[in-house]
């Protein structure tokens, strides 16, 4: 089974050792219409303005204003109605996806942590990448050769513990960081 989440932000339990947490809220979900093959068409709300194609689905399936993006997951559900929570209540272990940060164009000291030159005596070397190379063969650069180029804005997915889970507010508490920034969308996913 597959929620829509949006993660608040990360915090730490009280409890003697500390465990860092990342807290998730699940959105209100509308299963629109169940497919054959187990997944659903779902409707959310994320706060943005919707357009005309939108209105169309909501008229569709007689959708109130709030709910304005369109997913397709697999859920619990035989029928369509409000999504059902009763998964996570007694799940253990959660495999989670989002959307990294973007970092835009990144040099290779920030993309791939290499160490840069020496900051002394007056060389040009500073924090560029040096020979990439080779003399007389293969006499190319090799494919995968770690260069400066676009970094983040990537699916990154990613299995936490659950520590627990409020239905009464959709609040899902989980162990360890989830990629993305506070405020993002993402799925995750009961894995055990």
């Amino acid at each position: 089974m597959e929620f829509i989440v949006q993660k608040i932000g990360m915090s730490r339990t009280v409890s003697v050792p500390a465990i860092p947490v990342t807290l998730l809220k699940v959105l209100d979900t509308k299963v629109c219409d169940v497919l054959e093959n187990g997944d659903a068409i779902v409707a959310y709300a994320n706060g943005k303005k919707f357009n005309k194609c939108i209105e169309g689905q909501q008229k569709k399936f007689n959708l109130s204003k709030e709910f304005n993006r369109f997913a397709t997951i697999e859920v619990a559900n035989a029928e369509a109605g409000d999504i059902d929570l009763t998964p996570l209540t007694t799940a253990k272990l959660l495999r989670s996806t989002f959307t990294s940060k973007g970092r835009g164009f990144a040099g290779v000291v920030k993309r791939w942590n290499f160490a840069g030159g020496r900051a002394s005596h007056g060389h040009r070397m500073g924090r560029r990448t040096g020979s990439i190379g080779n003399a007389e063969w293969p006499g190319r650069v090799m494919r995968g050769k770690k260069m400066p180029g676009h970094y983040g804005h990537c699916t990154v997915s990613v299995r936490n513990d659950v520590v627990s889970f409020d239905a009464e507010t959709g609040i899902l508490v989980v162990k360890g960081s989830i990629s993305g920034p506070n405020g993002g969308l993402g799925k995750i996913k009961v894995a055990k």
